[in-house]
C-alpha cells in the first residue's frame, strides 16, 4: 500500500500543521489574493458533471486535469481543503471517462492524448493523498490502464502524436510527447508499474529532436527547434530523471535562455504559446534556488496585471480556462503541495 507524502511526514513528526507545505516563503498578499481569485473563477465555471472546457467545448479532459491540478497546488484533496468538493468532482468525471483500452477521454476528443497526458498526471497526484476506499481502487485500475494505453500509443520511434500511433499513421509532435513523459512519470512515482523501455525511447526520441543548439523541433521529422516545446522538454527530462549534468539537458537549458529567460534587460517578453511555455519553463526554474525567486518576481509582475475582474485570465485561443489554470499553477509552485512539482 503506498504511504504518501503528507502521511510519511506525519510518522516522523514534520507535520505539525495539517495541509503544511515543506517549501514556501512568505507569499506576496498580491499573489494570494490573484491565486484566490483564480481558484473561485475555476470553482464557479466547473460544470456540473464536473468538467471544465475550452473554446467550443473542446478539449474537456485537458481542461478537467488542467483546472485539477491548479486546486492541489492550493492544498485541497478529494478529502479535505477549501476545494475538495471540486477536486472530488473532477476527479470522479475522469475516471468516468476512462475507456476500457485505457484511454482517458474519448477517441473522437479533439487531439485526445493532451487530455490522456495531464489526466495521468492529475489522478497520480490525488492517488497518494485519496482515502476512500472505492475511489481509490478505481484510481488504481484506471492508472494502470492508461500506463498501458501511453505505451500503446506510442510510435515507433518512441514519441507520440495527437492521436495513438495506430490512430495517427504513427504521426509524432513534441508536446503531446511531453505530456505523455510526465504522466508516465508522476505514475511511476506514485506506484504504478511502468515498463522503462517507454521512458527510455521517449527520451531517445527528445534527443533525436534536438537541434545542435539545444532547440527541440516540433516533430522527428523537423518543424524547426521550438522555444515553447524545448522549454517542456526540459521538464519532461527532469521527470524521466535527467538532470542539468546531462550535457543534452544542459544543452537545451542554454538553448531556453537565450530564448525564454532571462533575455536582454532580463524580462520574459510575452510571445505565442507563452502560457504553455511558462507552465514548464517555471518547474524547471522551481529547482534551482538561486534562480527562482528573480524569475519569479519576473513572470509574477507580467501575470498579476492580465488578471480580469472575473479572477481570470482572457488571454489566448484556447480559453480562459487553460489561461486561468495555468497561471494560478505557476503561482503556487512554491507551495510545495504537489509531489511532481517538488524540488
Amino acid at each position: 500500500m503506498q504511504i504518501s507524502r503528507r502521511q510519511a511526514l506525519a510518522g516522523l513528526g514534520l507535520l505539525l500543521v495539517p495541509n503544511m507545505p515543506v517549501y514556501a516563503r512568505k507569499q506576496d498578499p498580491k499573489v494570494k489574493l490573484a491565486v484566490g481569485r483564480a481558484l473561485d473563477y475555476l470553482v464557479r465555471t466547473q460544470k456540473r458533471q464536473g468538467y471544465w472546457e475550452a473554446n467550443g467545448g473542446q478539449y474537456r479532459v485537458a481542461m478537467t486535469a488542467l483546472s485539477g491540478m491548479a486546486l492541489l497546488c492550493e492544498g485541497s484533496t478529494t478529502n479535505r481543503g477549501k476545494y475538495a468538493k471540486t477536486v472530488r468532482s473532477a476527479v470522479d468525471y475522469l475516471v468516468d471517462m476512462s475507456q476500457p483500452n485505457g484511454l482517458i477521454g474519448y477517441e473522437k476528443d479533439y487531439h485526445y492524448t493532451y487530455g490522456h497526458g495531464f489526466s495521468m498526471l492529475f489522478l497520480s497526484q490525488i492517488l497518494g493523498e485519496e482515502e476512500g476506499a472505492e475511489r481509490r481502487k478505481n484510481l488504481l485500475r484506471v492508472l494502470n490502464n492508461s500506463v498501458k494505453f501511453s505505451g500503446y500509443a506510442q510510435t515507433s520511434r518512441g514519441g507520440w502524436g495527437y492521436v495513438s500511433a495506430k490512430d495517427g499513421g504513427d504521426f509524432d509532435e513534441g508536446s503531446t510527447c511531453i505530456t505523455q513523459v510526465q504522466g508516465l512519470r508522476a505514475c511511476r512515482n506514485a506506484g504504478i508499474p511502468v515498463a522503462k523501455e517507454i521512458i527510455d525511447r521517449a527520451k531517445q526520441y527528445i534527443k533525436d529532436c534536438t537541434t545542435p543548439e539545444g532547440g527541440v523541433q516540433y516533430s522527428i521529422r523537423g518543424g524547426g527547434a521550438r522555444p515553447p516545446i524545448t522549454a517542456a522538454a526540459v521538464a519532461a527530462m527532469y521527470s524521466a530523471g535527467e538532470y542539468d549534468e546531462s550535457d543534452h539537458v544542459e544543452k537545451m537549458l542554454e538553448f531556453c535562455k537565450e530564448n525564454i529567460w532571462p533575455n536582454e534587460g532580463g524580462s520574459s517578453n510575452y510571445f505565442g504559446h507563452w502560457h504553455y511555455t511558462h507552465y514548464y519553463y517555471s518547474q524547471v526554474m522551481y529547482r534551482d534556488e538561486m534562480v527562482w525567486p528573480k524569475y519569479f518576481e519576473d513572470i509574477s509582475r507580467q501575470i498579476l496585471p492580465k488578471q480580469n475582474a472575473s479572477g481570470a485570465w482572457k488571454e489566448g485561443h484556447i480559453g480562459d480556462v487553460y489561461t486561468t489554470a495555468i497561471n494560478a499553477t505557476i503561482l503556487q509552485l512554491e507551495n510545495g503541495y504537489v509531489p511532481i512539482y517538488q524540488r
